[in-house]
């Protein structure tokens, strides 16, 4: 890696802020986690911008003394920011909150086609888009002076003062670019909101050094850079790319998270268009500018959803064999879940969330329930694959690659695909690594996944037909 020092990644995600110190060559030294609160004001669901910033501030002066050459933001995306002469100037929207319909009805009658922006229409704030329209009725006055900046950009602005935009977080089906030119998309441009968003950089390139008081405050070197920095799915395909059988192969990557999100590197070409709207599949834009088909869902939501207080039991490893040691009972007797349970999302946004051959207590304890909803995150995701079109070799990787029944169901799902955990820890902070230093290797090696035993295709062919006899009537 370029330097001798260390290396910071600041990555702002949904559900969770984490920021990591990482030393050369890509060891991780420490890494720290806070939970991200949403805040109500005027009625309307707002990211924690000020409170992230005073997070930030504090963990990085527990790092005072380190020899920091660089620091990379990384960030969730459908969030944008406007900036004033003085910061912020009303915090961000979240993306789950309902945007009203008239003002929906309204946005969607200026947004370009599927074809040219690889932009779905999406629920909520989903297309941060909508969330420009709506805050430019809501504050007007502001968004008319203000400097606009994507969610990670902000934090880059945030550490040096400096506004920039970048490709993957506009490209991240927000409607304001058009992959296949490489440029804000024509509605952008009508509206006049491509001026307002702060020049265009490269994921990659440095933006400035810390603000001197912010340097002072945490101790960190005057002189570390920081990088504009990208979308954090973008991130997790960056770090993929850093094992040898993904590198410049057909392959697919699936980021689990609050969403599941798969994104394919093509080795053949593939027209935006044929991606099927509705049922969220997209173009996100990778760190390169090259548009990379994707489908999502919001898996880690739905999980949460079935399993309520703790998610970590399904992916924790001493229950792995008891999640396993469910599996048999479940097929056999057919349980499963319908979609969704993650209303307007997915392959099935308009689907009803229903058990068939609920668990009951035959099945022995609450393992059950869990392993019923590891199967359903395979079933679903499955789909969601065949949506994009993927093929040959997948790389599972996140927090839910550690769910065996999950990983072992969808590698069952797919025989022609070699599936794949890696066995270090190469996740989104190295892929921001990676933008330091493009050859860094991956740690470790890939595993290849062992399919599950037992009959899944009988299991997937039930569950599809369920799903076509659902009233909403989408085909699996």
């Amino acid at each position: 890696m370029a330097g001798t020092g260390a290396y910071i990644v600041v990555d702002i995600g949904k559900t969770l802020s984490k920021v990591s110190l990482w030393c050369r060559y890509g060891t991780l030294v420490c890494r720290q986690v806070r939970p991200n609160p949403t805040h109500e004001i005027d009625g309307i669901r707002r990211l924690d911008a000020e409170g992230i910033g005073e997070w930030l501030r504090a963990t990085l002066r527990e790092w005072a003394g380190h020899p920091v050459e660089a620091i990379i933001p990384v960030a969730h995306g459908a969030a944008f920011a406007a900036i004033g002469e003085d910061g912020l100037l009303f915090a961000p929207l979240d993306y789950e909150q309902p945007i009203p319909s008239d003002v929906m009805a309204a946005y969607r009658a200026e947004r370009d086609a599927l074809a040219v922006t690889g932009s779905p229409a999406l629920p909520d704030g989903l297309n941060m888009g909508a969330q420009i329209w709506w805050m430019a009725q809501r504050h007007p006055e502001a968004m008319a002076r203000a400097t606009l900046v994507p969610w990670a950009q902000y934090w880059a602005w945030f550490l040096t003062g400096r506004a920039v935009s970048e490709v993957t977080s506009l490209g991240c089906h927000s409607d304001l670019w058009a992959p296949g030119e490489a440029r804000f998309s024509p509605m952008a441009e009508r509206l006049g909101w491509a001026e307002r968003f702060a020049p265009v950089v490269g994921a990659g390139e440095v933006v400035g050094t810390l603000r001197p008081e912010l340097a002072a405050e945490t101790g960190l070197p005057a002189s570390a850079q920081v990088l504009a920095g990208l979308h954090d799915s973008n991130a997790a395909l960056l770090a993929a790319r850093g094992f040898a059988q993904i590198a410049r192969q057909e392959a697919t990557i699936l980021s689990t998270g609050t969403w599941f999100i798969a994104m394919r590197l093509a080795a053949e070409p593939f027209a935006i268009a044929s991606l099927p709207e509705g049922r969220d599949t997209l173009v996100n834009v990778d760190a390169y500018g090259a548009p990379v088909p994707s489908a999502r869902f919001m898996g880690g939501r739905e999980i949460e959803t079935v399993i309520q207080l703790d998610t970590r039991r399904i992916d924790i490893k001493p229950d792995q064999p008891r999640l396993m040691a469910e599996v048999p009972a479940l097929l056999r007797r057919r349980t499963m879940m319908m979609p969704t349970l993650a209303p307007g999302f997915g392959p099935y946004p308009d689907g009803e969330a229903r058990w068939v051959n609920a668990p009951v207590e035959w099945q022995g304890t609450w393992y059950a329930r869990r392993a019923a909803i590891c199967l359903y995150a395979a079933l679903v995701a499955d789909t969601a694959l065949d949506l994009i079109g993927s093929k040959d070799r997948l790389l599972i990787e996140g927090r839910f690659s550690e769910a065996e029944v999950f990983v072992r169901a969808l590698a069952a799902l797919r025989p022609e695909t070699r599936v794949f955990l890696a066995n270090a820890h190469n996740d989104v902070s190295f892929g921001a690594l990676r933008l330091i230093d493009p050859s860094l290797e991956a740690g470790g090696e890939l595993i290849r996944v062992e399919p599950l035993e037992g009959d899944l295709f009988g299991y997937r062919d039930a569950w599809r037909e369920a799903v076509a006899k659902a009233p909403a009537g989408l085909t699996a």
